[in-house]
C-alpha cells in the first residue's frame, strides 16, 4: 500500500488523481490533501478518502471547512503556506503529487523534496522558477521526481529506449490550443469563453488559457531542460492538433520514439503512482485504425509569443524564467477578469521581463522575491494598459514588444 499526498486535490489534475487512487483501493492511500476555495468539493473528498490533514487557502476558509464537518476533524485542518508545507511532509507519505495550481506549488514542493519524499510532479511552475535547486534537492535527498504532465511523461517513457548520452533532441507536442488557425489580428476580439473552450483536454481556467497563448507550453520547453537536463536548444515544439502522440525523443541514429495514447490525463497519473509498474485502467483505449492521420507543424512566433518569451527566458537564465511565471500569472487572471484582451497576455508578460533585473538564483528567498516583484510590476502594467484602452477606446493596440529576429525554432537555437 503506497501513502499518497494530493497538492492542488480539488484542481483537474488532483481530482484526476483521486480518480485513479479510486480504481485501485488495495493499492493506494489518501492520507493528506491540500486545496484551495472549492471548500464543497473538498468537503466530498474527505467524506470519501478520509485523509490525516487537510489544507487550504487560509484561516477563514479553515474556519468554514470546520463548520462543515464533525468535530474529530476540527484538529486536522490547516491552513495557508505552512498548511500546505504540513500536508507535504506527512511522515508516513510515500509520495506526494504536486498539482497545485502555479508558482503557489514550489515551496510545498520543494518541502516535500527535502523531507525524503518521492515527487509525482504536475506543478511545472515549481521546475520553472527554482529548477536548478530542486533538481539539486532531488539529488541530495535520493528521491524519484517523476513527471505527470502528459508531455514529460511521454519524453520520460521515451528515454527508456536508448542511453541518455544517446540523446539527439526532445521534441514536445502541442495542440495549438483553440487558436491555432486564428489570424493576428483577429485574436484581439477572443472572449474569455473562447479562451477556455480546448478543443482535446478538459483543464483548470488557468491551464486552458496557457495552452490557448501556448505559454503552457513554453513553460513545459523549460521543465523539460530541468527535469531531463537537455540544453534548451534541443527541445522542439511541434503543433499537433489531434493530440495523440505526447511527446517524442529523437536519438543520434536517426531514431525516433514517441509515446501515444488517447488526451486522458489518468494514463501519464497512473504511471507516476505506480512506476515502474503500469496499471490496467479502466478507460477507453487507442483506435489508431480511428486516427484518420496525424499531424505535425512548427509553431508561428508571431501568433505565439508567449512560447518565444519562455524560451528567451530560459536561455536567459537566473530568475528571468520565475519573473516569466509570475508576470503570466497576473497577466492571465486579468484576462480571466476581462481587464485585458487576449493578445495583451504576452504583452504584460514581456514588459514585465524588460524591467525586471535578473538575478542569479542562490536559493528559495531569490527566487519568491524575484516572483513578488514581478507580480507587483505586471500588474502596474495591466493597469496602463486598462487605462490606454479607456482613453483610446475602439483603437487598435500595439503588438507586443518582441526580439523582431526570433520567428522560429530555428532561430531560438541561435
Amino acid at each position: 500500500m503506497k501513502n499518497i499526498v494530493v497538492l492542488g486535490s480539488t484542481g483537474s489534475i488532483g481530482c484526476n488523481v483521486l480518480e485513479v487512487v479510486r480504481q485501485f483501493p488495495g493499492r493506494f492511500r489518501v492520507i493528506g490533501l491540500a486545496a484551495g476555495r472549492n471548500i464543497s468539493l473538498l468537503r466530498d473528498q474527505l467524506e470519501a478518502f478520509n485523509p490525516q490533514l487537510v489544507s487550504v487557502a487560509d484561516e477563514k476558509l479553515a474556519g468554514e471547512l470546520r463548520s462543515l464537518l464533525s468535530p474529530e476533524w476540527q484538529q486536522r485542518i490547516v491552513a495557508g503556506v505552512d498548511g500546505n508545507v504540513q500536508v507535504a511532509t506527512l511522515a508516513e507519505a510515500d509520495t506526494v503529487v504536486s498539482a497545485i495550481v502555479g508558482g503557489a506549488g514550489l515551496v510545498p514542493t520543494l518541502a516535500a523534496i527535502e523531507a525524503g519524499k518521492d515527487v509525482a510532479l504536475a506543478n511545472k511552475e515549481t521546475l520553472v522558477m527554482a529548477g536548478d535547486l530542486v533538481m539539486a534537492a532531488v539529488k541530495n535527498n535520493n528521491v524519484a521526481l517523476l513527471p505527470i504532465d502528459s508531455e514529460h511523461n511521454a519524453v520520460f517513457q521515451a528515454l527508456s529506449a536508448g542511453r541518455r548520452e544517446d540523446v539527439d533532441k526532445i521534441i514536445l507536442t502541442a495542440s495549438g490550443g483553440p487558436f491555432r488557425e486564428f489570424a493576428e489580428k483577429d485574436l484581439w476580439a477572443v472572449t474569455r469563453a473562447q479562451a477556455l473552450n480546448h478543443p482535446n483536454w478538459s483543464m483548470g481556467n488557468k491551464i486552458s488559457i496557457d495552452s490557448a497563448t501556448m505559454m503552457n507550453k513554453g513553460l513545459e520547453v523549460i521543465e523539460a531542460r530541468w527535469l531531463f537536463d537537455v540544453p534548451v536548444e534541443r527541445i522542439e515544439v511541434l503543433i499537433h492538433p489531434q493530440s495523440i502522440v505526447h511527446s517524442m525523443v529523437e536519438y543520434i541514429d536517426g531514431s525516433v520514439v514517441a509515446q501515444m495514447g488517447v488526451p486522458d490525463m489518468k494514463i501519464p497519473i497512473a504511471y507516476a503512482l505506480s512506476y515502474p509498474e503500469r496499471l490496467r485502467l479502466n478507460m477507453p483505449r487507442l483506435s489508431l485504425a480511428k486516427c484518420n492521420g496525424l499531424t505535425f507543424t512548427p509553431p508561428d512566433f508571431k501568433r505565439f509569443p508567449a512560447l518565444k518569451l519562455a524560451y528567451l527566458a530560459c536561455k536567459k537564465g537566473g530568475t528571468q524564467p520565475a519573473t516569466l511565471n509570475a508576470a503570466n500569472e497576473v497577466a492571465v487572471a486579468a484576462f480571466l477578469e476581462e481587464r485585458i484582451r487576449f493578445p495583451e497576455i504576452a504583452l504584460v508578460v514581456s514588459e514585465t521581463i524588460n524591467r525586471q533585473p535578473v538575478q542569479p538564483v542562490i536559493n528559495a528567498t531569490t527566487v519568491l522575491d524575484a516572483d513578488l516583484a514581478a507580480r507587483v510590476q505586471a500588474e502596474s502594467v495591466v493597469e496602463a494598459l486598462m487605462l490606454k484602452t479607456k482613453q483610446r477606446r475602439g483603437e487598435e493596440a500595439p503588438c507586443p514588444s518582441l526580439p523582431s529576429k526570433c520567428d522560429s525554432f530555428s532561430d531560438i537555437k541561435h
